[in-house]
């Protein structure tokens, strides 16, 4: 069974098909510039690397992009587009109504479009994708969406409301979602292949990229997370401010004239290791001017590190204690020093690293010998789990 996996947004579309039967990717790209001009690059496991321009206006001629370079040329690797068993579509906000994976049928598109003002960044061009899908595929080839807030279902009401009037929950469904649910479900069900199984634990997943969140796990279920409503919520991030006093917002609008959608821009594009620093967004860059003397980029680590260290004190605190804690993502697998930082000092929790283990890359177990929290690196595999949440919904 080969199972092609989808991640769109506005301009782009990124696909991986995998081959369920060892899991491994057969070939994985991404298609650029929709809308634009056009772009798309494509690699095989066997190794071949194309590039190639060429128009794309809509979702549409991206995925037929994706046909012609899988099955035709170099890159070909399957005969037709009939050996694709079905389409894995990752979607952003599921609102209360989707709480697990489901098929797509009309209805699904449907929603998802309408849970625009929800995700407005996302939800519109993945129902699009979607829908662009079916007219290129054909019905015959069963879609499954995945979305990024059903992990985050299990949270008790008392995590996930906010305190504004009920009210405005009950119009508008007003309260804490949570993202990256599938890179959360993904670590958490590899520590439990890892530790023996998910009854009685308690963990905390870190996955820490240019968008940040940390989730507090119990039992294999959230039970708290750091994003909210939208993926502003929680602490600095590459662009995204994190958690503020909302009084913040308010005063920066009646200073500058601001309008609501300005404000969502400042805080959502122009904030976080960007706007601390102002180097750049990406961490490797502000790392690498921290190192140089740059005070706002070491100023900027220090806020993430720090603000990471409190929610895992505040998650242990909620669990009633904490058995691991792992980190993913781009700056969580990678970035050695920010895991040393935001564990320093934690020995109160039992959490200590080996700095030896912390040195080294991949997945594996960085805390020291005899520390009572286990500490691991889990690279995410967020493409991986999609697929199987397809196959498992076909099957």
């Amino acid at each position: 069974m080969k199972i092609l996996v989808i991640n769109a947004g506005s301009s782009s579309l990124k696909y991986q098909l995998i081959d369920m039967a060892d899991e491994q990717v057969i070939a994985k790209g991404n298609c650029e510039r929709i809308g634009i001009d056009g772009k798309i690059s494509h690699k095989t496991a066997s190794g071949v690397s194309l590039e190639k321009e060429t128009a794309i206006p809509t979702h549409k001629e991206a995925f037929m992009a994706v046909v012609e370079m899988l099955t035709t040329g170099e890159g070909k690797v399957i005969d037709s587009v009939k050996e694709i068993s079905a389409v894995g579509h990752r979607v952003l906000h599921g609102s209360e109504v989707y709480k697990t994976s489901t098929l797509v049928t009309d209805k699904v598109i449907e929603d998802v479009l309408a849970f625009k003002e929800l995700g407005p960044l996302h939800n519109p061009p993945q129902a699009v994708a979607m829908k662009a899908c079916q007219e290129v595929f054909g019905k015959g080839t069963p879609m499954v969406a995945i979305f990024d807030t059903s992990f985050h279902q299990t949270m008790p009401r008392k995590a996930y409301m906010f305190g504004i009037p009920y009210e405005y929950y009950e119009k508008y469904s007003i309260r804490r979602y949570g993202f990256h649910g599938t890179s959360h479900r993904y670590i958490t069900a590899r520590y439990g292949e890892l530790h023996g199984g998910l009854e009685g634990t308690r963990i905390i997943t870190c996955h820490l990229g240019n968008g940040s969140s940390i989730s507090a796990v119990k039992d294999g279920k959230c039970v708290d997370t750091t994003m909210g409503l939208t993926p502003l919520d929680g602490f600095i991030m590459g662009t995204r401010s994190g958690g503020i006093d909302p009084s913040v917002v308010t005063y920066i609008m009646n200073k500058e004239g601001l309008t609501p959608d300005q404000m969502a821009d400042i805080l959502n594009k122009k904030s976080g290791f960007l706007g601390i620093s102002g180097v750049s967004s990406d961490c490797r860059d502000v790392d690498a001017a921290a190192k140089a003397g740059n005070d706002r980029a070491k100023l900027a680590f220090e806020m993430l590190n720090y603000q990471i260290k409190k929610f895992i004190g505040s998650y242990a605190a909620a669990m009633g204690g904490v058995d691991a804690v792992i980190f993913t993502g781009g700056i969580g697998e990678n970035n050695a020093e920010v895991r040393a930082q935001v564990c320093a000092d934690m020995e109160f929790l039992g959490i200590k690293i080996d700095p030896e283990k912390n040195s080294q890359r991949g997945e594996l177990k960085i805390s020291a010998d005899g520390a009572k929290t286990e500490v691991w690196v889990i690279p995410t595999n967020e493409e991986l789990l999609i697929a199987r949440d397809t196959r498992d919904i076909i099957s």
